[in-house]
């Protein structure tokens, strides 16, 4: 069983195939945690792992229980104000101005599976029946009649605990919820590394890996969305910790706002971690008889390393976040017209672009941005979702009609959030558009935001872009998101709500994406923001695949690719070549590299294939096939990282993907620069059967798993790429098969 209880004790201890996790109620009633980690044996009795001492200055619970001081104790879900001087996972202000709150142990509830939460936020699922339980804890505040619920989530199968609190208000008055966190994990140390995500638009989740110090370290955002700056997934790991051995706790919130990732190291040297909706821009009027439900986050465990915590998290996404429809699905090999066409497109421009992708193998064709309203460039329509009829003159409908002829899907671009001041929508409904009353709205990309937290507002998105899906027979929607929010108010909230239009507004983009799903669930949908700007785990749940990044050049994208892998598996990772000179770095790439890094993900192109010549076109077609053959292999394998763009000893970087038999495995090895007279390279083969015998590539002889692994398999030398005679940025794949 996977929840065990100590109904005397009021112990609860919550084991996973390989983890266990510990906490039970104290003696003033509260929850303390006593144990994440590796898997231990239910017992009776955790008091070495709670072991406490009196210390002088510290505000204890009572004359007879002086050692029990709060600042010194783990705790589950840390309260404010009452001798815990450490950062709480909530707060709450009462009518009178206090801002103590002491939530008491009252009972619990003990559930088979997993069901979604009713509360217009993504969430997990065990719709397949894979072993998962469900614990509730229910605290109260007698005082305020605030009850707090503790939900707890166990899938065995994949080492995952899922988290999130729901608040209820049975009181008369109304609580103002200052803070209101998913998850708190407090550890006995701190003798670890936080290893997180950052970067920048076109450099997304650059790897940066640092011990914790004493003190506060946190990363977020304030963007009202994930962003590009910082994942909301990262990971503590021991200062040993590898690829392949040592403990690594993962952590990510399904959540596509405002968040907060929290440190904190006390005056005793233990860890504290808080995650969940960033309290900077948040608050919420939590009125009698009514409740607040905090998005999900999810907590893993390895004992083995990074890239078994991230195969784990890979497996439980595909099996309990992701729309299902889509969860094995094999995802289409597509094309997009914008870096060949721009806003110059018309139908023959387009019917001829798809009949060259067509003989190349291309299976979907995806019109970008400018067959809508009277979009000819970036400064006017958004919002105006009604097909342009000057550049389509027999209606999209036709076009849609004449790439399914051949064969092929056909999929659209929209960007739902935002408003043109040059637009029919915002001369029919100005007050649509987010804005402070009487400042002056900050400009960016010719674009304004559409206040999502007004249902009316996702009423008119929804059928606008419903009817354009239905009457065009659309299989794919490209979602994108070009600007982060400024003068972040809601004209309909009033002044004590307006700490509550961050969050408003994404429960809107949520309820629109519920709608069309439902409505359309045979439609494939890809989440984009300027790129990899909302690659987190909420965008997931409606949209099974991300634009991993607008940098398309090879060399970035391969630190772009590994830097995601760890939080997020391939499935996800849409990854497409581009032409070169690359158009944000002027880098010039071997086709062949820039095929063998964007075949780990979700394949594809943006460039012009109408102005290719002959040999490009037939190298292509070989990507094309050479993909599809392995295309299970790349999009669901087990994904190893080998070694590391980020570890700047070398000018090599490797990984791999091994299928579920662990028959086939494919590893991609990328030079950088070249250097004269360079050391030899051997590439370490991972995840094969030590027993089995492997051929490699066309080399005729036989290796056995544990030889390829432990030995290494021999590359002699990088090939010159045959247009530009060089050896920089050349790259090999190595296709190891069992005999």
């Amino acid at each position: 069983m996977s929840i065990t209880i100590n109904d005397e004790k009021l112990i609860f201890h919550l084991q996973t195939k390989n983890t266990s996790y510990i906490f039970g109620v104290m003696e003033n009633g509260q929850l303390g945690q006593i144990y994440y980690g590796k898997k231990v044996h239910s017992s009776d009795n955790y008091d070495n792992l709670q072991s406490r001492e009196w210390r002088n200055a510290i505000p204890a619970l009572d004359d007879e229980h002086n050692d029990f001081q709060l600042e010194m104790i783990k705790q589950e879900y840390s309260n404010f104000g009452t001798g815990d001087f450490r950062k709480p996972a909530f707060k709450v202000t009462e009518p009178n101005g206090s801002r103590i709150t002491v939530l008491n142990y009252d009972s619990y509830q003990l559930l088979d599976g997993k069901s979604r939460i009713d509360a217009g936020l993504p969430s997990t699922f065990d719709d397949d029946g894979d072993g998962a339980k469900s614990l509730i804890i229910k605290l109260t505040d007698k005082l305020t009649g605030l009850n707090v619920y503790l939900n707890y989530s166990v899938f065995p199968n994949q080492d995952v605990i899922v988290r999130s609190t729901k608040f209820v208000n049975q009181g008369s008055s109304t609580l103002s919820l200052n803070r209101a966190l998913s998850l708190q994990l407090d550890l006995p140390d701190k003798e670890y590394d936080m290893i997180h995500f950052h970067g920048s638009w076109a450099r997304e989740r650059e790897l940066s890996r640092d011990s914790i110090h004493d003190g506060i370290q946190e990363i977020g955002s304030l963007r009202t969305a994930s962003s590009h700056q910082e994942n909301p997934f990262f990971i503590l790991a021991r200062h040993d910790t590898n690829e392949d051995q040592g403990a690594a706790f993962g952590f990510n919130l399904v959540y596509s706002g405002n968040f907060i990732d929290s440190v904190e190291v006390d005056q005793y040297r233990t860890t504290r971690v808080l995650v969940g909706i960033n309290p900077e821009e948040f608050g919420w009027q939590l009125e009698p008889n009514q409740e607040f439900q905090t998005p999900e986050a999810v907590l893993s465990f390895s004992a083995d390393g990074f890239n078994q915590l991230s195969q784990q998290l890979g497996e439980f996404y595909e099996r309990h976040l992701v729309n299902p429809n889509f969860a094995n699905e094999l995802r289409p090999i597509l094309i997009n017209n914008w870096e060949a066409t721009e806003f110059n497109i018309n139908e023959q421009k387009l019917t001829s672009f798809a009949e060259t992708a067509k003989k190349l193998g291309i299976e979907m064709m995806v019109l970008d941005d400018g067959w809508f309203g009277k979009r000819n460039d970036d400064t006017s329509s958004l919002g105006d979702w009604k097909v342009n009829h000057d550049k389509f003159p027999s209606g999209l409908g036709h076009l849609s009609q004449s790439i399914h002829n051949l064969g092929m899907k056909f999929g659209l671009w929209f960007e739902p959030e935002m408003i043109s001041q040059n637009s029919d929508l915002y001369r029919e409904h100005p007050e649509w558009l987010v804005v402070a009353p009487g400042r002056k709205p900050t400009p960016q990309r010719h674009q304004s935001v559409l206040d999502m937290s007004r249902t009316e507002v996702v009423d008119y998105l929804f059928e606008s872009m419903a009817k354009i899906i239905k009457d065009n027979q659309i299989d794919y929607i490209k979602w994108d998101m070009n600007r982060n929010i400024t003068e972040a108010f809601g004209l309909k909230l009033t002044s004590d709500q307006q700490l509550e239009f961050g969050h408003r507004y994404i429960l809107g983009v949520y309820s629109l994406y519920q709608k069309l799903v439902d409505k359309f669930p045979n439609v494939l949908f890809e989440s984009c923001a300027s790129g990899g700007g909302r690659f987190d785990l909420g965008m997931m749940y409606y949209a099974p695949q991300a634009w991993t990044s607008d940098d398309t050049d090879a060399v970035e994208r391969i630190k772009i690719q590994y830097g995601t892998s760890y939080g997020y598996p391939l499935s996800m990772m849409g990854a497409h070549i581009s032409a070169v000179p690359n158009g944000l770095n002027g880098r010039q790439t071997p086709l062949a590299t820039r095929g063998n890094v964007a075949f780990f993900g979700d394949f594809g192109y943006e460039l012009d294939i109408t102005s290719l010549d002959d040999d490009t076109l037939a190298e292509m077609k070989e990507q094309v096939e050479f993909y599809k053959q392995y295309r299970q292999v790349f999009q669901f394998g087990k994904f190893y990282r080998i070694e590391s763009p980020f570890d700047t000893r070398g000018s090599y970087s490797s990984w791999e993907v091994v299928d579920g038999n662990q028959e086939v495995a494919i590893a991609g090895l990328y030079q950088t620069l070249q250097r004269p007279n360079d050391s030899y390279i051997r590439l370490y083969f991972k995840g094969l059967k030590e027993d089995a015998q492997y051929q490699v590539n066309n080399d005729p002889h036989v290796y056995y798993g544990d030889e390829l692994m432990n030995a290494g398999y021999f590359v002699s030398h990088f090939n010159r790429d045959k247009r530009t005679g060089s050896v920089d940025f050349t790259s090999q794949l190595f296709i190891a098969k069992a005999k």
